[in-house]
């Protein structure tokens, strides 16, 4: 995977919501902090910074409007950010994401946010099928504790898990936060 392709950095998913629900991975606070960094270290260089959100169903804690929709105030959201709603774990399936990311020349993702099983995995995936190489933050996204795994437990296997995932010429390479290349 070269760092010569454009990238855009992709948040998934730092909705209130989420991020302040009782089950999120315990070290949430560092995870968001790295978030941050990514962000910041992002614009300091002009890349693209694309925020995906998830609007849930009637009653959800991720309703469009109620307070868990919002995107968490410490990403520090700009206009001239991009914000892509979405409805399915996949941030591509029924959105403009794909379009946006071709339209900007945009050929490599540095993905973090929350939800890994659901949400960075999925969304992980889709975008090495459609040909963009992606950079999964290892230390940069998060989840809740399941039933039979913690949450810490939950992001080690899926970084392991698509770390290499490839389909054609587009592959996953997982890096810590602070190893994140943007040129």
């Amino acid at each position: 995977m070269s760092n010569e392709k454009k990238p855009a950095l992709l948040v998934i998913d730092v909705q209130v919501g989420i991020a302040r629900g009782k089950d999120i991975h315990a070290g949430w606070p560092t995870i968001l902090g790295n978030i941050v960094d990514l962000i910041a270290r992002a614009r300091a260089q002009n890349i693209l910074v694309i925020f995906v959100q998830h609007d849930g169903g009637p009653g959800d804690m991720l309703q469009p409007g109620r307070d868990g929709w919002a995107l968490c105030p410490e990403l520090g959201v700009l206009p001239s950010d991009i914000v892509i709603r979405k409805t399915a774990c996949d941030a591509f399936f029924n959105t403009s994401l794909e379009s946006t990311l071709r339209e900007r020349g945009i050929q490599r993702l540095i993905v973090a946010g929350c939800m890994t099983e659901y949400c960075v995995d999925t969304t992980v995936r889709r975008a090495v099928s459609l040909g963009f190489d992606v950079t999964l933050a290892a230390d940069a996204h998060g989840t809740w504790n399941s039933p039979t795994l913690n949450a810490e437990q939950i992001v080690e296997h899926h970084n392991g898990l698509l770390n290499q995932f490839s389909a054609g010429r587009a592959a996953v390479a997982v890096t810590s936060a602070s190893a994140v290349i943007f040129s």
